[in-house]
């Protein structure tokens, strides 16, 4: 009997070899695999999102698509299950996910910072890991599975949401009936990357999304490299890394920034990155259409605002206003740009939310088909799975939705979602649809009663006579049972009816009476929920919502269309040259093609439009030498140096200090990294080109700079969470020294032509050894200034400018023989210890001294009234007018060596001016225009209008909002936003 039950046992497992060819015992009972055909007969069946077969066939067998069509030979030995009326979908996928990885819970830093490693054989960063494998640590959750089951997923793609390289994906099937070794599709589906650190390390670097970048791009090299054999030390994460680049590249950038920031990663590597999106795409849509990248799109659109409390509204910013407005048309103006795009359940607090957002989508004008696409065809195509899932077509996984209809529909009813071959069922296919209008009659009143909500719980509501009575349905079995009150309230009694669903959907039964007397119950359907009703001029107002047109920036006082230079004539004004010539009065000034082309008396020119300026200045547009706006980003703080990053990576062109400072006549500033280590990051040197895009802001051909920093901020008297070197004064010098030193041996082996790898943050200090960029330094005491100019007179180079400089009166005859400049506060003193000594006689004392002196703000509130700052050095110190408005327009232009561009009228200059309603050092002035190369970017009329304007479109929004309240859909609470306004030590926050 032994023999004879083992030798069963055999056949059935050889069987199952056959079919699986699995190589594992099996533990949990006696299983075989039905080999049958199942044949899903008339149904509207969708094999592609453009491919639909009306009445067709679909024949599956061992999990796979056998064939489709309106005309197929049906096995015998198939299963047939006729699904009528009834309409077939592909499965979705989600590309984008964690199931069944759990994240790694943060750890908690202690006082202390960590700067390096804690693995060992590893990339010397902890945050990078592409040694990892999600399928390594994958665990299937029945309960996570069954919410995206239910939701119309089939298929998710998940990985590790640690770390900036996360290691491989896992491309895995929802199907509960198997083990991982079958639902587990592909166990390498990509490389994961993004810009955060990871929560299982405390190590520092990097501490801002441009140290990222910066770590990122060297990785990259040093990957190369070892893959070239020139690096011997043996590094898991490189071969990892290596072993990886032929994978689809997937990229958590989370915003249309961060989309632009790692597409300039990428794009220095030749790599092409599928990126996660934000949901913002819409405001940038040619720059992301440029990135040539695949957008994965979450649905997470923002709830209305709660905008019934007037106070609490007003704080809300237009921007907020119009993301919650604007953000559901996203996916359709990413359709209508041809970029391929798919959907996500990510960033969503349930899958079950998911079918909402993706409505809003819809209504919004993303058609039908797309978002078929997005959610089949799209994410296959994106995995390079074609061939097994995102379609019905021959040789597909069996992954398909059965629902009673057009399942972009928000009252249809989603009935199976098949995984594999493997049915699970969400709602009884066979249960009638009760939803809809009906009528009936009790003991001789009319009553109307309207069935709606879903299936499985539905929600009724019974009037009579217009008065709504309190009423409740249970619905099984094609068996309703109902329970209302009588029309007389007050006596708290009930009629309760118990009837069966026939085949037209009507209702059969009998009704008892409070008094317990029964009467025959029958409903007539007068009309099905789900059916078409005719539309009227409200449903259509409903329907089509209003969506607010995209500005550039996407925000308060952005253009609705980019503004273009004009010719320009300024006729009769007083022109501050800052050239030779000095103030000019009645004087004519023509800008043509962006330049300054003529500057005199009568001046004419028929294109042009003339501007009268009789009484009014007009003078070079403001320079900041030291400014920290329009960025995202300030410090670099994981370690003593960050050479290797970048402000311009992290330009926020939304930032709208950038309008206020065009309002108080800026026209260039250089964004400078923070003073957090001795050797900071390199600058932006941007023009004010409000609504332009980050990379447009920059200046063309613009000379290189970088931030050093002395001082208390550098050794860490003010950072209480830091504790690395240098923690001295000395100790900072010793770090500019072993530095060049390292950077010198670095240059003279790259020089020699022998094999090297590029490290980019030796590059930079070559670069100012070679005197190819410039340093502006942050400082205070005299003693580090002397001490700062004697490194670089030992290595051969000089300091370009000292910042603050605010005992610069101390050493100005030093400055002057070493030939650094000096940009400095007007007036500031006392804030902290090192700047006890501070007079407000400094700039004038250099000055007259002969340094080159500017005054800067570091302030985003001070940058906006330079005007005044310079006035201050005619009171302090008794500078003339004319040299203290070079102080802030002509000095910064040298000091950042574009004085050949900016800084002074004259003819062939870039055409950078400022029309001033009074004498440009007067408190009392106005910037009236504020013009970038041709281009007027601040027009005081304009800023009066376009503030009747914000008002207007906000009361709007208002009101669109207490529509959608009033209408029953979710709001989200006022929060107060404070945008911090960064200053050179400010601490990133950034994760």
């Amino acid at each position: 009997m032994l023999k004879k039950h083992l030798v069963f046992i055999t056949l059935l497992c050889a069987t199952h070899l056959l079919n699986s060819q699995d190589y594992f015992p099996k533990n949990d009972g006696v299983s075989a695999t039905n080999t049958n055909y199942t044949a899903i007969t008339n149904a509207k069946i969708y094999v592609t999102p453009t491919q639909i077969i009306e009445k067709g066939t679909l024949l599956i067998k061992d999990g796979k698509i056998v064939n489709s069509g309106s005309a197929v030979t049906i096995p015998k030995n198939a299963v047939v299950i006729n699904v009528d009326g009834k309409s077939i979908y592909p499965s979705f996928i989600d590309i984008y996910s964690s199931f069944g990885v759990e994240k790694p819970k943060r750890e908690t830093s202690g006082r202390s910072a960590q700067y390096e490693p804690s693995r060992s054989g590893y990339y010397w960063n902890d945050h990078v890991m592409p040694e990892n494998n999600s399928h390594e640590r994958f665990k299937y959750d029945a309960k996570s599975a069954t919410e995206l089951l239910n939701a119309g997923f089939g298929v998710v793609n998940t990985h590790i949401h640690d770390g900036i390289v996360r290691g491989t994906g896992t491309l895995v099937a929802l199907n509960s009936e198997k083990g991982n070794e079958l639902r587990i599709i592909d166990q390498n589906s990509g490389q994961y990357i993004s810009f955060e650190k990871s929560a299982t390390s405390n190590q520092s670097y990097p501490a801002s999304i441009m140290g990222s970048m910066a770590l990122l791009r060297q990785l990259y090299i040093d990957a190369d490299w070892y893959a070239k054999g020139q690096i011997k030390t043996k590094d898991l994460s490189l071969e990892a890394l290596n072993k990886n680049k032929n994978l689809v590249q997937f990229f958590e950038a989370g915003s249309r920034a961060n989309i632009m920031r790692a597409d300039k990663v990428g794009d220095a590597y030749g790599i092409q990155y599928v990126m996660l999106g934000g949901g913002d795409e819409y405001e940038r849509i040619k720059d992301i259409k440029a990135t040539n990248a695949k957008i994965i799109l979450p649905l997470n659109f923002p709830d209305a605002y709660d905008v019934e409390n007037p106070f609490f509204a007003s704080t809300l910013s237009l921007s907020d206003m119009r993301a919650w407005n604007q953000k559901p048309s996203n996916p359709k103006i990413l359709a209508e740009n041809n970029i391929q795009f798919a959907f996500t359940t990510h960033n969503l607090k349930s899958p079950k939310d998911f079918k909402e957002h993706l409505l809003k989508a819809i209504k919004a004008g993303l058609s039908k088909e797309k978002a078929l696409e997005a959610l089949t065809t799209s994410p296959a195509q994106i995995l390079g799975k074609s061939d097994l899932i995102g379609s019905l077509k021959n040789g597909s996984l069996a992954n398909f939705l059965i629902t009673s209809g057009d399942i972009f529909d928000e009252k249809t009813i989603l009935y199976e979602n098949w995984v594999q071959g493997e049915k699970t069922a969400i709602e009884d296919i066979n249960k009638k649809d009760i939803r809809g209008e009906y009528n009936f009659n009790i003991a001789g009143e009319a009553y109307k009663m309207t069935i709606k909500g879903e299936l499985s719980k539905p929600k009724l509501e019974i009037t009579i006579n217009d008065k709504t009575l309190g009423s409740k349905i249970n619905y099984a079995d094609d068996w309703v049972n109902i329970s209302m009150t009588t029309i007389d309230s007050t006596k708290q009694e009930f009629i309760r009816i118990v009837a069966r669903v026939d085949a037209n959907n009507n209702l059969n039964g009998k009704s008892i009476l409070a008094n317990g007397n029964e009467n025959p119950f029958y409903a007539s359907a007068s009309k099905k929920e789900n059916e078409e009703k005719p539309k009227t001029d409200k449903d259509y107002d409903e329907a089509v919502d209003k969506f607010y047109p995209v500005a550039y920036p996407n925000n308060a006082y952005g253009f609705k269309e980019l503004p273009k230079p004009q010719t320009l004539l300024f006729k009769n004004a007083t022109v501050w040259t800052n050239e030779n010539e000095g103030i000019l009065e009645n004087t004519d000034v023509l800008i043509k093609d962006g330049k300054i082309a003529k500057i005199g008396k009568n001046l004419s020119d028929s294109k042009a439009t003339v501007i009268d300026a009789k009484g009014k200045h007009l003078t070079a547009g403001i320079i900041d030498e030291h400014s920290h706006i329009a960025t995202a980003s300030v410090n670099e703080s994981g370690q003593n140096s960050s050479a290797e990053v970048s402000i311009e990576d992290v330009l926020d062109d939304t930032d709208i200090n950038i309008y206020r400072n065009l309002a108080g006549g800026v026209t260039s500033i250089q964004v400078l990294h923070g003073s957090a280590n001795p050797i900071g990051g390199r600058s932006a040197i941007i023009k004010l080109k409000w609504g332009q895009s980050a990379d447009n802001l920059i200046y063309t051909n613009t000379p290189k700079f970088i931030k050093f920093a002395l001082g208390e901020n550098v050794k860490q008297s003010n950072w209480s969470s830091y504790s690395r070197f240098p923690q001295s004064r000395m100790g900072v010098e010793q770090v500019y020294i072993d530095y060049f030193t390292r950077a010198k041996a670095y240059d003279d082996l790259k020089k020699s032509g022998k094999p090297y790898k590029k490290d980019i943050e030796l590059d930079v200090l070559a670069e100012i050894l070679n005197k190819e960029r410039f340093i502006s330094c942050h400082s205070y005491v005299q003693s580090e200034i002397n001490m700062l100019m004697k490194v670089a007179e030992k290595f051969n180079f000089n300091i370009n400018t000292f910042t603050h400089i605010l005992e610069g009166y101390k050493v100005a005859d030093k400055m002057k023989e070493h030939g650094v400049g000096g940009s400095t506060f007007s007036d500031w003193w006392a804030y902290k210890f090192e700047v006890n000594d501070a007079i407000p006689y400094n700039a004038a004392i250099m000055h007259n001294a002969g340094v080159t002196v500017a005054i800067n703000s570091d302030d985003a509130e001070m940058s906006r009234r330079l005007n005044q700052e310079a006035a201050k050095s005619v009171k302090y110190g008794g500078i003339n007018e004319e040299d203290a408005w070079k102080f802030v327009t002509l000095n910064p232009a040298k000091l950042l060596h574009l004085n050949h561009r900016v800084g002074s009228i004259k003819v062939g200059k870039d055409a950078d001016v400022v029309l001033w309603t009074d004498h440009p050092l007067s408190i009392y002035t106005k910037a009236e225009k504020t013009i970038i190369e041709g281009v007027t970017y601040f027009d005081l009329k304009r800023d009066e209008l376009m503030r009747a304007e914000i008002q207007k479109e906000k009361n709007e929004l208002i009101n669109l909002m207490m529509q959608a309240k009033n209408k029953g859909l979710k709001t989200q609470p006022i929060k107060k936003k404070d945008k911090e306004l960064l200053h050179c030590d400010s601490e990133d926050n950034e994760f």
